[in-house]
């Protein structure tokens, strides 16, 4: 059906999500996987959370904005992941239309946010690596503070304009979403008005959230690869590199999967292969982040076992003293 034989149609009033509905046989395996992962993401970012606050030992800039990211991430997850499992073990696949645009705004707000952040811990890690005896003079705490609001209000904005050119497009059906979330680009296949300008305005916006971030990384690890090569002893160069490997891994991880999805052709043919990926970056990577940022790093698993022995004492060779 057209787009003019639809602009006589009652408007929509919900959509509905298919998401994962096409594979009926899986539901209660994709549940228990989308919560066994949820479950793991919300405890692993808010464990990162409570140890930078808990330890002084990591009261430092790159740990402020670690504790950022964790936030950040523990709500990015919940905007998605819940509606999901919520989908797995219901009937009704749908979203109001308010409730839609909503999801869309905060997935926007965060994914933006989250692109600035990542560029903003790859300059500490330049400054860390590149200018050692400055670090502490340049990063200092108002500089930290304003670069993490900046990232904030960046994604804030950025996201409020998207929303609101999105909102505006009429729907006249079919109101069937071919995605597990409220994204853009299926929401504007649906819309029966005229998305040229809608278009435009998010590919501008959107590449203002994803380009000079990514250029500002992508120059940080330039100039940090080009200083650590001129090291003399293997140990210094093994030390400053393992000083930026959980981040250059998650920005790989977030980016390449980000990238992918939105350069990727918009045909029927590719959508699922589409929700693959949109797997990835928006519910596994937010799970892998404690993971990359704990497992990799020697100073955090040390603050753990501090703040471990605090919480649970423990009875070593003395055992209980008989009354």
């Amino acid at each position: 059906m057209g787009k003019k034989e639809r602009d006589n149609q009652t408007m929509v009033t919900e959509f509905i999500l298919i998401g994962f509905k096409t594979l009926p046989e899986f539901q209660k395996l994709l549940f228990v996987m989308f919560l066994v992962i949820y479950t793991v993401t919300i405890a692993g970012n808010i464990l990162i959370g409570t140890i930078v606050l808990a330890d002084h030992h990591l009261h430092k800039p790159m740990y402020y904005f670690l504790g950022n990211l964790s936030i950040l991430e523990t709500c990015y997850t919940s905007t998605i992941v819940p509606r999901i499992l919520a989908s797995c073990i219901s009937d009704y696949h749908g979203i109001t239309f308010s409730g839609c645009f909503l999801q869309f705004y905060f997935f926007a707000f965060l994914a933006g946010t989250e692109s600035y952040l990542l560029s903003v811990m790859s300059y500490d890690r330049y400054l860390a690596v590149c200018k050692p005896l400055h670090y502490i003079t340049l990063m200092n705490r108002n500089l930290c503070v304003q670069l993490s609001l900046s990232s904030w209000i960046t994604g804030i904005v950025a996201s409020a304009f998207t929303t609101s050119f999105i909102s505006q497009l009429k729907f006249c059906g079919p109101n069937e979403v071919d995605h597990f979330f409220c994204d853009y680009t299926p929401l504007l296949i649906l819309s029966c008005s005229n998305t040229q300008q809608t278009e435009l305005v998010m590919t501008i916006l959107g590449s203002l959230c994803t380009i000079p971030p990514l250029l500002l990384t992508l120059a940080s690890y330039v100039c940090i690869i080009s200083t650590v090569w001129k090291i003399p002893s293997n140990s210094g160069r093994s030390k400053a590199f393992s000083t930026c490997s959980s981040h250059l891994t998650v920005v790989t991880l977030f980016y390449g999967t980000l990238i992918f999805v939105y350069i990727l052709p918009k045909t029927s043919t590719l959508r699922n292969l589409n929700k693959i990926f949109s797997v990835f970056y928006t519910i596994l990577t937010p799970m892998i982040n404690p993971f990359i940022y704990s497992l990799r790093n020697r100073e955090f698993k040390e603050a753990f076992r501090r703040v471990a022995s605090k919480l649970v004492p423990l009875q070593v060779t003395q055992g209980v003293q008989p009354r």
